[in-house]
């Protein structure tokens, strides 16, 4: 059986209104973290925005820090240094793995 689109967490299912329904926020908000590139969803063919189930994780991440008084670009560049620290603890297990198999 193949894998349907909800089943994979970066596919762009949920419009602007449903992500703003579901989490309790503005459509405005989210418009405004697109704006300062805190969070980029998909665009369907029409232009319209597209989030995935990550970018609604995200967002409930982005709120958080908002609720506790960090700014935009703050947050913005915590999320730049979360995704950096991931990709180097990536590339530590694969250099692990590697070492591993050498021995």
């Amino acid at each position: 059986m193949p894998d349907l689109p909800f089943d994979d967490e970066h596919a762009p299912l949920y419009s602007l209104g449903q992500v703003a329904e579901m989490l309790q926020v503005q459509q405005a908000y989210l418009r405004r973290l697109d704006r300062h590139d805190v969070i980029s969803p998909s665009r369907s063919s029409g232009g319209q925005r597209r989030y995935s189930r990550r970018d609604i994780m995200t967002v409930q991440h982005v709120t958080r820090m908002a609720e506790e008084g960090m700014t935009l670009i703050a947050i913005r560049r915590i999320l730049e240094l979360e995704r950096e620290l991931a990709a180097l603890r990536q590339e530590l297990r694969e250099a692990r793995a590697r070492l591993g198999e050498s021995e």
